[in-house]
């Protein structure tokens, strides 16, 4: 998400910021403006540049305050109709609406909702809020949004756009990122903190965690609507989601994956090893450290094409095999007749790390020994990282053995819970109140989840009572 208030043609500054975020999503983009009469909004499947780029936006979106996002779909189906910012024309006037993250409540909240008359457009769970407004009996704008976000549960940091406000708000346990900046001396909201270099924007802070901040021509305000509560921030950002060159809450990504993949080595390192090779692009850094720790030659033996986007967050497990094959390609003269340590983010379902090993292999690798630089993902993820179901997650259906043997490897090394701690400078994990959002490893969810369908795993339930929605 990306966000900027009280700016002359602000839709050129949000598509590069948007542009920036393009690894937070890629299936679709959207944008809305604000011109000082009337919104204007625009929406695309597929990626900003395409979308975007070369178009008179001060014609299509004028205004000096907009909002956009880019999309990755964990809650409704790829479709446009999904795409945001949602927009929505009120009592009080239109509210654009750009959110991250998921909310756990969404079902039942949905279906409250649609029992007392509400009608929905989409399926995604962002809708929801925007109902939650609009049937709020508060008289100012921003206690509406108060109000409807005292109802939601889950992760999530949204920004809205009214007639006069730019409005940026952090889940309770600032799960989701989300920063404030400043350029020219007006402020901007971003998801990321690389969004801001891109327009020469300053980073000023993060949002905190529980915290409202509104935006308009008197200045800023932070209000502080929701009980108190210790941050639990995702540690996934960290793993994989972030851009290395992010600071998210206050740690440099790049060097929080440097340190994973120095601990790594600690843990399991492959010792009688030739070179270490990572599997582009959010590999690299972990691999750096891994191999600046055993001293042994770092190489880029997988080489990718920039022109493909991340295989992890397409919505099809079919898209992300082409994917694979697509991005990435083995560069023979590094890997043949050498004993490999290929260095990964994250093992999620397997099947990625299948078609890499096998392409390792078949470029004359003697020996191919896989290491994650994160722990056994065990638990699927309900705050906006689409984690599957727990039966396709695959470290939490097979042993050590099962997956050296699945995975075709010669070994195969996972980085433990205490070692992400470490890596993360954030001391041992506490067991009663952990410092991160970390339950894909750990299986401790730092909220209830409250829908029967998502809390037993079963989002086939949930896809199947709206495929209404989606197939009309």
């Amino acid at each position: 998400m990306f966000g900027v208030y009280g700016i002359p043609d602000a839709s050129s500054l949000v598509v590069l910021g948007m542009h920036a975020l393009q690894h937070r999503g890629q299936e679709a983009c959207g944008m809305a403006s604000f011109d000082g009469k009337r919104f204007h909004d625009e929406k695309h499947m597929g990626h900003v540049g395409d979308a975007f780029f070369g178009k008179d936006l001060s014609v299509t979106l004028p205004g000096s305050s907009a909002i956009g996002h880019t999309r990755y779909s964990t809650a409704g189906g790829s479709v446009l109709r999904n795409v945001q910012p949602m927009f929505a024309d009120m009592a009080a006037g239109g509210v654009a609406l750009a959110h991250n993250g998921n909310l756990t409540n969404f079902l039942t909240l949905r279906e409250q909702l649609v029992s007392e008359g509400t009608i929905f457009s989409s399926t995604s769970d962002s809708e929801i809020i925007l109902h939650l407004i609009a049937r709020s009996r508060k008289s100012r704008v921003v206690d509406r949004f108060i109000d409807a976000l005292s109802q939601i549960e889950g992760g999530y940091a949204l920004v809205a756009l009214t007639n006069k406000k730019l409005i940026g708000v952090r889940d309770p346990l600032g799960i989701r990122p989300l920063v404030l900046g400043q350029i020219d001396g007006k402020f901007v909201l971003a998801s990321e903190t690389c969004a801001l270099e891109i327009i020469g924007a300053q980073f000023i802070r993060d949002i905190e965690h529980g915290e409202m901040v509104i935006i308009s021509d008197q200045g800023i305000e932070s209000r502080r609507p929701f009980p108190a509560a210790e941050a639990r921030p995702c540690v996934f950002e960290y793993v994989y989601f972030a851009r290395p060159d992010s600071i998210v809450n206050g740690r440099s990504v790049y060097e929080v994956r440097k340190r994973m993949g120095r601990r790594l080595f600690e843990e399991s390192g492959a010792r009688d090893a030739d070179v270490v090779v990572p599997v582009p692009d959010s590999g690299v850094p972990a691999a750096l450290g891994y191999a600046q720790a055993a001293g042994l030659p770092f190489e880029m033996g997988i080489i990718r094409n920039h022109y493909v986007g991340r295989t992890f967050i397409q919505p099809t497990q079919g898209a992300r095999d082409h994917g694979v094959r697509m991005k990435l390609s083995p560069n023979r003269a590094v890997l043949a007749g050498k004993k490999v340590v290929l260095i990964d983010d994250s093992i999620v379902r397997g099947t990625n790390s299948v078609r890499v090993v096998r392409m390792v292999r078949d470029a004359g690798a003697k020996e191919v020994h896989l290491r994650s630089a994160s722990p056994p993902i065990m638990w699927p993820d309900y705050y906006g990282i689409d984690m599957p179901d727990r039966e396709k997650l695959l470290a939490a259906t097979h042993s050590m053995a099962e997956m050296v043997k699945l995975l075709e490897v010669d070994s195969l090394g996972f980085l433990t819970v205490d070692g992400l701690y470490w890596a993360m400078d954030a001391g041992a994990r506490d067991p009663i109140r952990p410092q991160f959002t970390d339950h894909y490893f750990t299986g401790d969810y730092p909220t209830r989840l409250m829908d029967k369908e998502i809390a037993e795993g079963r989002n086939e339930q949930v896809e199947r009572q709206l495929s209404f929605l989606v197939s009309a």
